[in-house]
Order: structure tokens, then sequence, then C-alpha cells
């Protein structure tokens, strides 16, 4: 019998991992208040702005999970090198997509942001923050192949510093541009894109330091590109869901929106919480199945399958007690108040449920499962989620019927990946898949 992986082993990947996922969260925050002192209409174009950025950084994700998966069996069979080396190669990946993502922006930030904003100046504003900040997309795509790579071998440490390098420095920057040198609304884009070079060339450094080749090998980029695809179709079924479930709430009145808008960031943060988790469990299974070590991967799954659901449990106990105070730092709004207990008891309800949930999926990520993880994805979505948001519009169920919808969603997928975990079909072993 191998023995179970220790706890203490978890926590060392998930912790840093959290600190990560969580800085640019707060980041954001910091530079919205930072902006908020402009004026409401400088806000307004950040918002917009910002949504329309991460909705495109949202979607290349695989350059950060995909690579985690292949890095970490390359590791686990005691090639580091090579794991190493398919960090360059995600590297080159993401310095080609962000000049493509830079050329594209630049053509269709006007006319996105006249979609959404219906033109104005909320739209001139979001735009001219856009054209700026888009010249970080390629420090962000290699941040986030730097991230990939580092919790491949199985280093969450430096990824941590890395960001908070960059993070900080931006932190202290963004006011001092905005304010100090009168840039206003363009000095907070400007900081943004400082940060992210930074920390990007921090992960540049990283990799010479390897001392492995730094050559682009097109057959393992276009092996990244397979996996990447099935990431990018099943990160578009959660955008379809969430932008659905936005736009049914807009149209059912003012308080709901805001109400949806509190339980949806806090949903969010909580998810980024138990993503950390997820991650350990990404690098630790594929570094076992590279190194053929095929029961201890299956038994690991159950293993972080329970932190999960203790650790979803712990949440959903802690906000069910916050219950009351709690949405009174967000909103002192009778109408927004009085709509949050529609959605609140299923955000609570769900949290063990997303517990198991997302620690399945990063067991079947460290796989490199993603073509199950896309169909189940694309299959709750069609069958759960958008159903039930649509017939909210339709019979005005409001947020009950929105929640309701989120909820099915997350049980097929619970359904669906506990199916896939007692089949075993992921547990392949090799340096490859």
């Amino acid at each position: 019998m191998e023995e179970r992986v220790p706890a203490r082993r978890v926590v060392g990947l998930a912790a840093p991992a959290l600190v990560v996922l969580a800085a640019e969260p707060l980041y954001v925050l910091v530079d919205t208040a930072v902006v908020g002192h402009l004026g409401a209409l400088p806000l307004a174009g950040l918002a917009l702005g910002g949504v329309l950025f991460t909705q495109v950084a949202t979607q290349l994700t695989f350059l950060s999970y995909g690579t985690t998966a292949r890095t970490a069996r390359l590791f686990g069979a005691g090639r580091r090198p090579e794991a190493v080396e398919e960090g360059v190669q995600a590297t080159w990946l993401a310095l080609a997509v962000g000049l493509v993502v830079i050329a594209a922006g630049q053509l269709f930030a006007g006319p996105a942001a006249r979609l959404l904003a219906g033109g104005g100046a909320v739209a001139d504003n979001a735009v001219a923050w856009l054209r700026i900040a888009l010249f970080g997309a390629p420090f962000v795509l290699v941040t986030m192949a730097g991230n990939g790579w580092m919790r491949g071998v199985q280093d969450t440490r430096r990824p941590l510093r890395y960001v908070l390098v960059g993070n900080g420095i931006s932190a202290v920057l963004c006011p001092v541009l905005v304010h100090g040198a009168g840039w206003g609304l363009e000095g907070s884009a400007a900081a943004n894109v400082v940060a992210q070079a930074l920390s990007a060339c921090l992960f540049f450094r990283a990799l010479r330091a390897e001392r492995v080749s730094l050559r682009p090998d097109r057959r393992r980029m276009r092996a990244q590109l397979g996996l990447g695809r099935d990431l990018v179709l099943r990160s578009l079924a959660f955008q379809a869901c969430f932008l659905s479930a936005a736009s049914v709430a807009a149209r059912t009145s003012v308080g709901a929106v805001g109400a949806h808008q509190v339980v949806l960031q806090l949903w969010t943060f909580l998810a980024l919480v138990l993503d950390s988790l997820a991650i350990a469990a990404q690098s630790i299974v594929g570094a076992a199945l590279g190194a053929e070590r095929r029961e201890q991967a299956k038994r690991f799954a159950w293993q972080v399958t329970g932190y999960g659901l203790w650790f979803g449990v712990l949440l959903g106990v802690v906000f069910a007690a916050l219950y009351r105070p709690l949405p009174l730092v967000f909103t002192t709004d009778r109408a927004v108040l009085d709509e949050i207990p529609h959605a609140w008891w299923f955000f609570v309800g769900l949290q063990p449920i997303a517990g198991v949930v997302f620690a399945l999926d990063g067991v079947l990520l460290g796989a490199g499962d993603a073509k199950f993880l896309r169909t189940a994805t694309l299959v709750a979505a069609a069958l759960g989620f958008l159903p039930l948001v649509w017939a909210s519009a339709a019979f005005g169920w409001g947020l009950t019927g929105i929640w309701t919808g989120l909820s099915a969603f997350m049980a097929l997928r619970l359904v669906l990946g506990l199916a896939r975990a007692r089949s075993g079909k992921w547990a392949q072993v090799g340096a490859v898949r």
C-alpha cells in the first residue's frame, strides 16, 4: 500500500497558490478605489474596460492549467528539464497570442465598448483605458504560463513572490500616475502594464536560470494548443452561463441586479479559495501519474475530494453565520438587501458541492482529462444552468430561478465528476498523454 499524500504537502502547495489567485482581485479593488476618486464616469469606464480585458484573459487560462498538467507528468517521471521546457513553449505561445490580442484589441476595442455601453462617454473612457491596458496582454499570458510550469514542478512559492512584487509596485504607482502625474484613468492602465511587465520579466529570468533550451518547438506547442482548445470551449460555457444570469437579473429589477452582483462576487471569491486546493491536486496527481503511481493518484483523488467537502462545509457554516452583517458591508440599499436572501441560501448551500467539484476538477486537470471536463461542463450548462436561467426570465422567477439554475449546473457537474473519478479512466500513467 502506498502512503497517503501528507496534508502538509497539500497545504504547502495550496496556500501560496491561494495568495496568487487572490492577488489580482485585491489589486483590482485598489485600482477601483484610486480611480473612484476621479468621479463616476472614469470609474464606469474602468469597470467596462476591465470586463472586456478580463473576458479575453479568461479564455486563455489553458496557458496556466494546461501547462501544469503536462509539466507535472514530466516532473513526476523525473524529467525536470523537459518539464521546464514545456514552460518555455507555453511562454512562446503566450507571447504570440498576446501580440494577436494587442492587434485585435486595438481594432475592436471601440466597437466592443459601444456594443456593451451603447456609445457615449462611458464607452469613450473604457476605450481610452483598454487601448493602453491591452499592451499588458502578452505579459499577463507569460505570467499565466509561468505559474503553470512552476506549479507543475511543485514550486508555488516563487510565483507568489513574483506576482506580489509586480502588484505591490503597481499599487504604489497607480495613485502616483492617476493623481500625482495627472494622467487620470490612463494612468491606471499604464500602472497595470508596468506591473504585468515586471512580473513577466521575473518569470523570464526564472526560465533562463533553468539552463534549458529556449528555442520554440512547434510539436510541443501544437500539443499544448490541443489541450487548450478543450479548456477554451469549457471556459466559453462558463461565460455563456454567467452572462445569461447577469442579463436575466438585469431584466428583473435594479434590486435584483445589485443583489446578484453582491452574492456572485462572494461566490467568485470563494471559488478562488477552493481553486487553490484544485491547483495542489493538479500538481500532485500529474506527478503521480507521470511516475506511474496510478493507485496513489486514484487514492489521492478521494483524499483531496474529502478535503474539498470539509472545506466547503466550513465555508458554508461561516457564511450562513454572516447572513445578516455581511451584505451590509456591500450596500445599505433596501431594495438590494430585500433581494439578497433569494440568492444567499443557494450560495451557502452550494459550498460543500463546490468544494467537491473544484477538487475533482483539479484531479482531472492534473490527469490531462480536458476532453471529459469540456464535455461535462457543456452538458451541465445546456441541461442545467441555461434552461432554468432563461425560464426565470420567461416566468418571472427572479434570483430564485437564476440560482436554482446555478445549483442544477453544479449538481450535474458533481454527478458527472464523481462518476468519472470512480471509473478510473482518467488515471492514465506516463510522462505525456
